[in-house]
């Protein structure tokens, strides 16, 4: 399937199938434009100071810092899974130990946990 060329030459795109995908197509486009106008000398002051501030030292960083709170929470939730499968090792073998000594768990009767 080609795809047609528009008036000034330009291929177009097949439309975005997610707002996600629309967003990152426009995204696309709005940096190609502000690259087009920093090298016509055209861009205003708000898009230069938008990519001097995007390409400092203290933004890397802040996204290093992002980065790495991402990867705690990540760490967090894997903590608190391991915890729950614990817990429901400790209340099986509770069980087994009540089975072997004689008493059997009435059916609805739960333990309670920490």
């Amino acid at each position: 399937m080609a795809r047609e060329r528009t008036r000034n030459g330009h291929r177009r795109r097949v439309p975005a199938r997610t707002p996600e995908a629309r967003e990152l197509e426009l995204s696309s486009a709005a940096y190609d434009l502000a690259e087009e106008q920093i090298q016509n000398g055209t861009a205003s002051s708000q898009v230069i100071t938008h990519f001097l501030k995007a390409g400092s030292m203290r933004e890397r960083l802040e996204q290093e810092r992002m980065e790495h709170e991402i990867e705690l929470m990540q760490v967090k939730k894997e903590q608190l899974e391991g915890q729950k499968r614990v817990e429901e090792l400790y209340v099986s073998a509770l069980e087994a130990m009540r089975s072997y000594s004689g008493f059997e768990p009435a059916p609805d009767e739960e333990l309670e946990t920490g």
